[in-house]
């Protein structure tokens, strides 16, 4: 296992669409590795979520791990952790929520992006067999921002107003205080 080196914003491996995992590659010892090594990447930038080309690997590979104290973030299945491969989006209620979001690939900044409430992911989980989690909220969000990452989208290209892009500091000082 080892932390691995995030893409940042300008690096094309995150605006390039990632191929999707035969079974077989699901369940290779390299694969496993992958996602190890995602899983410790993540926590070591204190992330949410992290999808393969944050790691400059072009496969449609996401992982989503929160805290279970936050009831915001809580599933029906008590689950806290997904790792996704292959993964479909369904739109389930498109009334727009949104969140100021941040990404570990655009480094400092956060951005107020408004997307869907409620989805629905189809995906092959880590043993390659067909599994479906049904999203909320925030959740939703984190589900569909991962997973943005697998079609080369970005958080920064669903600015749902380009003035509600800021620095964590300012965002701080002057957003978050009411400033």
């Amino acid at each position: 296992m080892a932390i691995r080196k995030v893409a940042r914003l300008g690096h094309p491996v995150l605006r390039e669409p990632c191929r999707e995992l035969t079974r077989a590659e699901i369940r290779a010892p390299a694969t496993r590795r992958l996602v190890e090594d995602m899983r410790e990447t993540m926590a070591e930038y204190a992330g949410v979520g992290l999808a393969a080309p944050q790691v400059h690997e072009p496969v449609r590979i996401a992982i989503i791990e929160f805290d279970p104290g936050d009831a915001e973030r809580d599933l029906d299945e008590g689950r806290t952790s997904f790792t996704v491969f292959n993964p479909r989006t369904t739109v389930l209620d498109s009334t727009p929520a949104g969140y100021w979001e941040g990404c570990l690939s655009v480094p400092g900044m956060r951005g107020y992006v408004e997307r869907p409430r409620r989805v629905q992911v189809d995906y092959l989980d880590e043993a390659a067999k067909p599994a479906r989690v049904v999203a909320d909220g925030f959740l939703a969000t984190v589900f569909q921002h991962e997973l943005d990452h697998l079609d080369g989208v970005l958080y920064v290209d669903r600015l749902a107003d380009p003035k509600l892009f800021a620095f964590n500091e300012e965002f701080s000082r002057y957003v978050a205080e009411g400033g």
